[in-house]
């Protein structure tokens, strides 16, 4: 059995690579193919957290985005990781433009049927977006689930992947010497769950932020391991106080977290 990561990028729901890569993988045998959903994804920043989880685990990238800079953005860092990227869309589109002799508009997601479905999607992504990395906590109580954790274990994508199958999902970093809000710790409605990860592999993914992103003002112990140490001890020690389920997330793909959050939900409900 062959494991491959197939990672897919769109700028909206993905419906369309997850359907292509479907109909290719049944033409092959004795493949265990991990897929990891990028919904989306419309500015080069978002891109960049994806392509940090890209970088983690490695393997084929088909994507379908629409504006310029962040295909670029995609190829060129794809490029320098030594990864295969694919605009599954190009030769369709190309050979559409060449017969109808005119351009295609570039509109994201303009293939979609809008029924009550997609649109649930499509607010469940808006929600989502609008409210990582702490933004809006006091409209947190709309949530399904609230996710907690350091710097860089894996809040967001794991946020967006459950966005696109119609969770409101959101989520808060834990900073050292910086108190959560009241706000977030007197919800109610939502799922508290905290996310965690070993110190080794958190130093790792920081080390290789701050040289592949060139980043400058960062503290010295962003990527300090007892530092990190210390951090994540720390927010381990607030998930037992508060009494919220904990996922280790070090050994475990988007789609892994995902699933377990999502027993989480079932289990609640």
């Amino acid at each position: 059995m062959t494991r491959l990561h197939l990672h897919l990028v769109s700028d909206s729901t993905g419906e369309t690579l997850e359907s292509l890569v479907k109909a290719g993988l049944a033409q092959f045998e004795a493949v265990d193919a991990v897929k990891h959903y990028w919904p989306m994804v419309r500015s080069e920043g978002h891109l960049d957290r994806v392509l940090d989880e890209i970088a983690r685990t490695p393997g084929l990238v088909l994507y379908t985005l629409v504006a310029r800079s962040i295909r670029r953005r995609l190829e060129e860092r794809c490029s320098a990781l030594g990864l295969p990227v694919i605009a599954v869309m190009d030769p369709v589109i190309e050979g559409l433009e060449r017969m109808l002799g005119t351009p295609a508009r570039a509109r994201p997601g303009g293939q979609h049927r809008m029924d009550a479905a997609y649109f649930g999607r499509i607010d469940a992504i808006n929600w989502t977006m609008e409210h990582d990395d702490g933004l809006l906590v006091h409209e947190w109580e709309a949530a399904d689930l609230v996710l907690l954790g350091v710097s860089r274990s894996s809040k967001t994508p794991t946020s967006v992947y459950l966005a696109n199958r119609g969770y409101r999902v959101a989520n808060h970093p834990l900073v050292p010497g910086r108190p959560l809000p009241d706000d977030v710790l007197q919800l109610k409605g939502p799922l508290m769950v905290g996310l965690t990860v070993s110190p080794e592999r958190l130093a790792q993914v920081r080390r290789a932020r701050l040289l592949g992103e060139r980043l400058t003002g960062m503290s010295d112990r962003y990527a300090d391991l007892d530092a990190i140490a210390e951090e994540v001890a720390e927010a381990r020690r607030l998930f037992a106080d508060r009494g919220w389920p904990v996922i280790d997330v070090t050994r475990r793909s988007i789609e892994e977290t995902a699933a377990e959050l999502m027993n989480l939900l079932g289990d609640r409900a």
